[in-house]
């Protein structure tokens, strides 16, 4: 009898033991715990299609939600100024998108194990766009100090071939200046030199030294405007590949679009460059379209999304990413999911998902 009874305890235990799974699995989703997420969409991070969200950031939380058996209700901030809002009064338990761990973000929240490792990236108007507009560039040419420079150095040199042959040609009867007073002679002298600097003379001087001064004028203005054109032609071609921006050092004293509250802005001001914030990255692309900035700055897998994708052949990435910047899932100070977060993320690193879901948007294709 003893024998019947442990043998039907046992079976009970075996069967409890296999079925445990299949239990826990048909949990029903009203059952699980309720977590309030804010977001904001950032492709790659977070994509909004057709009301509903995807993007690494998305299929991370995702993920650790089924892990940790939580039912995730999103919240989508406008920027990152919302969004840190949102975190900071506790209306939610946590934010993810491109959230960037900071030390002084630290001080005023917490943050999970980073999730991404990033930077920030400098974005210009690519070669498909600069000649866009060619009668802007050439107005822009034409009153830049590339062009003021030269005609003043052109005025000051037609001064001295102008008041040599005034007084040599002055009180000639056939010379070229019909005037021996000083106005209106001089303004004669000053018409032949600059129309012989930069074309032809209409007329030559009868003087005999104010010929040989004219043929050595006549030289010095094929070699200046040679020179003038080479200036101009490299300016243009700098202004259309790149706006003359390589990196985070040609970066100083030029209009930069930037999110507002973002380690960008703060990154831009840094280089001395003039930071134009917007509210929206969309907001930021349309300005360097519309020649509002002369580039953008900002995180380097959002840049290079939008790059490969709605903003191919009209933008291109400058230089290497810098300010190499962790990103982070937010959590307001003493929150009780940090630490359950934290193991779901290191287990997901060790089973591989995590990097599975790495791939899926950040792999080369």
């Amino acid at each position: 009898m003893f024998i019947r009874y442990v043998s039907i305890v046992l079976g009970m235990i075996v069967v409890a033991i296999t079925s445990a799974p299949a239990v826990l699995a048909q949990v029903n989703p009203a059952q699980l715990r309720e977590v309030q997420v804010v977001t904001r969409v950032l492709p790659p991070m977070v994509i909004e299609r057709e009301q509903a969200l995807t993007g690494f950031s998305m299929d991370l939380m995702n993920e650790i939600a089924n892990r940790m058996r939580l039912k995730v209700s999103y919240t989508i901030a406008p920027d990152v100024r919302a969004l840190l809002e949102e975190v900071r009064s506790r209306r939610v338990e946590l934010g993810i998108a491109a959230v960037s761990i900071t030390a002084a973000r630290e001080a005023e929240f917490e943050f999970s194990q980073p999730i991404l490792t990033a930077g920030l990236q400098i974005m210009t108007r690519g070669q498909a766009s600069a000649g866009s507009n060619p009668l802007g560039d050439m107005l822009r040419l034409l009153i830049s100090w590339t062009s003021l420079a030269w005609l003043g150095i052109g005025g000051l040199l037609i001064l001295i071939p102008a008041h040599i042959v005034w007084f040599l040609e002055r009180r000639h009867p056939e010379g070229i200046v019909p005037n021996s007073n000083y106005i209106p002679g001089i303004f004669y002298a000053l018409y032949w030199a600059a129309g012989t600097l930069v074309t032809q003379a209409e007329s030559a001087p009868k003087h005999a030294f104010a010929r040989v001064l004219a043929v050595l004028w006549m030289f010095t203005g094929v070699v200046f405007v040679a020179l003038y054109t080479a200036q101009l032609t490299a300016t243009l071609t700098v202004q259309q590949i790149a706006g003359g921006i390589n990196g985070p050092q040609d970066l100083a004293g030029k209009r930069v679009a930037v999110t507002a509250g973002s380690t960008a802005a703060a990154a831009v001001r840094d280089l001395q460059a003039q930071a134009v914030e917007v509210l929206q990255i969309s907001d930021a692309y349309d300005a360097l379209q519309s020649r509002t900035v002369d580039a953008i700055v900002f995180d380097a897998p959002v840049l290079m999304y939008y790059a490969a994708n709605e903003g191919k052949g009209r933008v291109q990435l400058v230089g290497a990413p810098f300010r190499k910047e962790d990103y982070g899932i937010l959590f307001p100070r003493g929150s009780a999911l940090r630490s359950d977060v934290n193991v779901a993320l290191l287990r997901m690193r060790e089973d591989g998902a995590y990097q599975r879901i790495h791939d899926r948007w950040f792999a080369s294709r």
